[in-house]
Parts: structure tokens; C-alpha cells; sequence
């Protein structure tokens, strides 16, 4: 596929999303929303199948690996969507923003691992330094949904006490880990994504951190938090946006990250609750 159809299409795919969301914020056009959703989501994964397929890297054993995943996916989250009460949808939420989460750490482990094919390696054979800070995010941040979520819909769900749990010198336990994570990306960017030992320690680091700031939540809060863990998907699938440079990919990032984000604060708002405090583990 021609390149520059290829970035028309994507930006028709992004404007599509903004619909969706703008259609998403009324009951009345809700389902238009989630027409103009899915429709960009089929022209922009129909448009990375086609212009992979021009660039012959597409063999029949990596188009079946796809359209098993797409199908085995779709359909399991097909049946799982129209078995769930309603009363049930923020808990099915998180589950599913889970996923999301892991599905950026596999894309950041699939990019340190190949950087080659991701067009991400200079010249003198090391990861390029933006590449490197951008996957790192979206590392991070996708361990911190992943871990974050599954204790929000174990709270949702019955799984775990809704009550808070409160570690002793769990500020400072939440600062060391932000601080590792920050150390850790800094050691990986100078080392030129040689030091694997580094990704995975902040792969490591951000899923404990992900429970240690949900945890001390109480039950009562957990839709703001599933709201900003949606926020935190966003920000983590733009991230990773960049490194592969996929304008959809971005575009989608920033429009559920900002929406999640500002969402949060509407909800923080209307329950009197202070917003800092909740997203921060009750600070």
C-alpha cells in the first residue's frame, strides 16, 4: 500500500475515535459511538495487514498467527461482553483494561528484543535514545495498568475486601519504586538498550508498584481508579505510538488518556474526593 493512502487512512481511523468518544458521552448517540469505534479500529488494523502485505512481510504463518489472535480475541470478548450484567460492567472494564496493559508490555519486550524490525537501531548499532525512553513508558506504565487492574476488579468483584489496605511506609515504598523505575530507565537509555537486565528490573518494579497504589484504595473509589487505569493505558499505548510510529496508535492514546484523565477529575469532583488522593493511593 502506498504510504501516503496508508496516513490518510490513519488519520481517518483517529478522526473516527474522536467521533466514537464524542458519541460515547450520551446515551442517546452511544451506539453511533461504538460504530465509528469499531469502524476505525477495522481501517486501521485493515490498513497495517495491507501496507505489511505490500512490503512482503507478511508470510501465511504470520497472517494465520494474526487472524487466529483477531478471531480467538474478537470472539471471547464477543461472548464475555453479552454474558455480563450491566451491573457487572466496571469490573469487566478493568479486566479488559488489564489486557490492554499487558498487550504494551508485549509490544515495549517485542521492540527491545527486535529493534531491527522495528526501524528503531542507528547507525551504530544501538536502540535509538528517543525509541528507548518511549517503549521504557510504555513499559512502565503498562505494568502499572496491568497489576493495577487486576486488583480493581478483584475489589469489584468480590475477590478481595474492599476495604483499604494500608502498608506501613507505603508513600515512601511507592517513591522508592517511581524512583527505581526512573533510575532504571536512565541506565537502559545510556546503555543503548543493552542492558536487558534493566528492562525487565523496571518491568518488575512497576507491577509492584501497580498493586502498591491500588490497594489502599477502598471499594467505594474504585470506579475512579478504573477510570484512570483507562487513562494510564492511553498514555502507555501512545508511548509505544511513537516507537513504532503509527499515527493511529498515538492519536488513540492521547484521546483515551486525556478522556480517562479528565473523567477521573469529574468523578473525584462530584463524590468530594480529593483527586491527588485517590490516584496517588490515598495520599
Amino acid at each position: 500500500m502506498n504510504a501516503n493512502l496508508a496516513a490518510i487512512l490513519y488519520i481517518v481511523s483517529g478522526v473516527l475515535f474522536i467521533l466514537a468518544l464524542r458519541g460515547l458521552s450520551s446515551p442517546v448517540t452511544s451506539q453511533a459511538g461504538n460504530r465509528n469505534g469499531m469502524i476505525g479500529m477495522a481501517i486501521a488494523v485493515l490498513t497495517t495487514l495491507a501496507t505489511l502485505w505490500s512490503q512482503k512481510a507478511l508470510d501465511p504463518i504470520t497472517i494465520a498467527l494474526i487472524l487466529g489472535g483477531v478471531a480467538v480475541g474478537g470472539t471471547v470478548g464477543a461472548v464475555i461482553a453479552r454474558k455480563v450484567a450491566m451491573t457487572s460492567m466496571p469490573q469487566l472494564v478493568a479486566a479488559f483494561h488489564s489486557l490492554v496493559g499487558m498487550a504494551a508490555c508485549l509490544v515495549a519486550v517485542a521492540a527491545i528484543y527486535t529493534p531491527a524490525a522495528y526501524g528503531i537501531v542507528g547507525e551504530d548499532g544501538h536502540v535509538h535514545l528517543n525509541s528507548l525512553i518511549e517503549l521504557s513508558l510504555g513499559l512502565a506504565i503498562g505494568a502499572i495498568t496491568f497489576t493495577g487492574s487486576v486488583i480493581a476488579f478483584a475489589k469489584l468483584n468480590g475477590n478481595m475486601g474492599g476495604a483499604p489496605i494500608m502498608l506501613p511506609g507505603r508513600h515512601l515504598l511507592n517513591i522508592a519504586l517511581a524512583v527505581g523505575i526512573v533510575a532504571l530507565v536512565v541506565v537502559l537509555v545510556i546503555s543503548g538498550g543493552a542492558a536487558i537486565w534493566a528492562f525487565w528490573a523496571i518491568f518488575a518494579l512497576a507491577l509492584i508498584l501497580g498493586i502498591t497504589l491500588i490497594i489502599p484504595i477502598g471499594g467505594a473509589d474504585m470506579p475512579v481508579v478504573v477510570s484512570m487505569l483507562n487513562s494510564y493505558s492511553g498514555w502507555a499505548a501512545a508511548a509505544l505510538g511513537f516507537t513504532l510510529e503509527n499515527t493511529t496508535l498515538i492519536i488513540t492514546g492521547a484521546l483515551v488518556g486525556s478522556s480517562g484523565a479528565i473523567l477521573s477529575y469529574i468523578m473525584c469532583k462530584a463524590m468530594n474526593r480529593s483527586f491527588i488522593s485517590v490516584i496517588l493511593g490515598g495520599f
